[in-house]
């Protein structure tokens, strides 16, 4: 647990702090490890107690995002990602992992509770301390909008390992050589999708409820004096860049399902396709035997009356016959497009397009009156 004394000059961290500083606030930033240890000094400091609801949400690590508010303070659970974005489990699979961050925002006092290894906390707080020519955080507030927004940017980053699993999950989909059979693994990502979606879903639900009670709080305060600062242009703006960023991450989660569907649909279409197509086939040859088979089966009979049974030249006029037949059948049904490899509608189309790209057409124009001028 640290303590990091915000001014418009500089910051500096403590070990502890006693009162708040005439100018700038007091960033108190906690891990999970450190419990309850923050709620003493904060008090001290703003003589204002967290509820014990407030404690047991801070300290539940399934806790979806959220905010909550009272007179004194305020609450919001963001949940950040808590991998490596460039982390794939040996099923090809990448699991969205979550921790709660939670922001207690005070009128001069910022409190985080969140995992040891929150990335964008730490770079955050690390940027503070080294000053420079970027402008620190005058307002509790905007510290909070800046480190969630930090921590949506890591779904940012999320896109394109999400892109490129999806992608390969699609060309397994639709290889012809290769049967498909990671179903399981498949339902695990257009699952992941899904809960990226829901992620968004909660944490615009939050932000926007949070957006709300400052505006309400702004509508009140020409007739109410509230501690807490309202809502003014800088914050709306940096609350609509946070809001436009995850709805960014959100249409492309519902992009990647809509596409991982899209290429079942057309696995499931290109499999009945190749199986039409083998069924044309055998039909085909099918047709084109049934007669000779049924020569073979006349001639094959134990009778004596069959016209040229006994002659000499009886088997090679059969032979001859089924022969003539097989190809008149054959050509028939190659003419009908029952043996072709493709269908007339392909070879129309290649016609067409070899037709364009003749000298011939590449040479001729349409006039004005509908005449073609060479």
């Amino acid at each position: 647990m640290q303590f990091v004394i915000v001014r418009p000059d500089g910051a500096t961290v403590f070990d502890e702090v006693a009162a708040l500083p005439e100018r700038g606030f007091v960033w108190c930033d906690c891990s999970y490890e450190d419990g309850r240890a923050w709620t003493a000094p904060v008090q001290q400091l703003t003589g204002v107690g967290v509820f014990e609801d407030h404690l047991l949400d801070a300290e539940n690590p399934a806790h979806p995002s959220y905010f909550d508010s009272t007179n004194e303070y305020e609450m919001i659970v963001f949940r950040g990602l808590a991998m490596r974005t460039d982390t794939i489990e040996p099923s090809g699979v990448i699991r969205v992992k979550t921790r709660p961050a939670v922001f207690f925002v005070f009128p001069r006092v910022l409190v985080t509770v969140r995992a040891p290894d929150n990335r964008p906390v730490s770079t955050i707080r690390d940027r503070l301390l080294a000053g420079g020519r970027a402008r620190l955080p005058a307002l509790p507030e905007e510290l909070m909008l800046r480190l969630l927004n930090g921590m949506v940017d890591r779904y940012l980053d999320l896109r394109q390992p999400l892109s490129e699993q999806f992608e390969r999950r699609q060309r397994q989909l639709l290889d012809p050589r290769r049967p498909f059979r990671d179903w399981y693994e498949l339902l695990e990502s257009r699952r992941e999708a899904r809960r990226l979606q829901d992620l968004c879903e909660e944490q615009l639900d939050a932000l926007q409820e949070w957006r709300d009670e400052r505006l309400e709080r702004t509508e009140r305060q020409a007739g109410e004096p509230h501690d807490l600062h309202a809502l003014d242009d800088a914050l709306q703006v940096r609350t609509a860049d946070i809001v436009g960023h995850i709805h960014r991450v959100l249409h492309h989660a519902r992009r990647l399902e809509s596409s991982v569907e899209s290429a079942v649909q057309l696995h499931f279409s290109a499999t009945a396709y190749r199986t039409n197509e083998v069924m044309r086939t055998l039909t085909a040859i099918t047709a084109v035997f049934l007669p000779l088979t049924l020569i073979t089966g006349v001639f094959g009979m134990n009778f004596e009356f069959i016209p040229g049974l006994h002659a000499e030249s009886g088997f090679w006029w059969a032979i001859g016959s089924m022969v003539l037949i097989g190809a008149i059948l054959f050509s028939f049904l190659r003419t009908r497009a029952m043996l072709s490899a493709s269908n007339p509608i392909g070879r129309r189309r290649r016609r067409a397009s070899r037709a364009s790209h003749t000298p011939a057409a590449a040479g001729t124009t349409t006039g004005p009156d509908g005449e073609r001028d060479a």
